[in-house]
């Protein structure tokens, strides 16, 4: 039987694409990728959800892992994209984050629901 499996190995290892598609080289990223795929979601909805601190996190761990991705033999450019990915989301995560409760985002959506709620008041009135 360890005959059998040691044939199937070497098999798998002879093939280039066989041998990358299992590896922890191409198996890590990919199921590392939900992280930057929630984070995707994540624009969609309001922007009071985010939390800063876990934002700013995530960027430092993203930017870590892009460097490491390349510092690595051999350079894993399939990570490198991955942790790429996160950071552009985590980013606008935290433009959104910041636009929202330091720069009057939150008060312009605030007043802005004030007036609908204005408006349907003098609406049902009328």
């Amino acid at each position: 039987m360890a005959a059998v499996i040691k044939a199937i190995n070497a098999k798998i290892r002879s093939n280039k694409v066989a041998d990358y598609v299992c590896s922890t080289h191409f198996w890590g990223p990919v199921s590392n990728f939900g992280i930057p795929l929630a984070a995707v979601m994540d624009t969609q909805k309001d922007a009071e959800l985010i939390s800063g601190t876990m934002t700013g996190a995530l960027i430092i761990y993203a930017a870590t892992f892009m460097r490491y991705s390349l510092a690595i033999t051999p350079k894993n450019y399939l990570l490198f994209a991955c942790h790429l990915t996160n950071f552009g989301a985590q980013t606008t995560q935290g433009y959104r984050y910041l636009q929202y409760w330091n720069w009057g985002g939150r008060e312009a959506q605030l007043a802005e629901k004030a007036k609908q709620g204005q408006a349907v008041a003098e609406g049902s009135t009328a």
